[in-house]
């Protein structure tokens, strides 16, 4: 159950830090919601991981949709990856390691 909860809460903390502040905050929201919530280390990652990938899969699909899918073309003529799937990669990673942070600092 605080599986759910941290990677819910991370979503939502790391969604409002995003809309006003710059993108590398939500690595912030993952490491304060993996403090307090107190889950165990791999659980945490985890939670991290799934919170701010799915987050900015969400967010990169719907600025693809409202945009026509005129940078998504872009991007992909330069890289030939999907570039869903790099901006969930990079995120998820980034909100796991500073989620995985939050946990051992708590368990210190």
């Amino acid at each position: 159950m605080k599986f759910i909860i941290q990677v819910i809460a991370t979503s939502v903390v790391c969604f409002m830090l995003q809309s006003f502040l710059p993108w590398w905050t939500m690595g912030i929201g993952a490491f304060v919601v993996a403090y307090f919530v107190g889950n165990k280390s791999f659980y945490s990652f985890l939670a991290g991981l799934i919170g701010v990938g799915t987050l900015w899969l969400a967010m990169a699909m719907y600025i693809d949709y409202s945009t026509h899918s005129i940078l998504t073309e872009k991007i992909n003529k330069l890289l030939p990856l999907n570039a869903f799937l790099l901006t969930t990669l990079v995120g998820g990673l980034v909100g796991g390691l500073s989620a995985l942070s939050g946990a051992l600092v708590k368990s210190r």
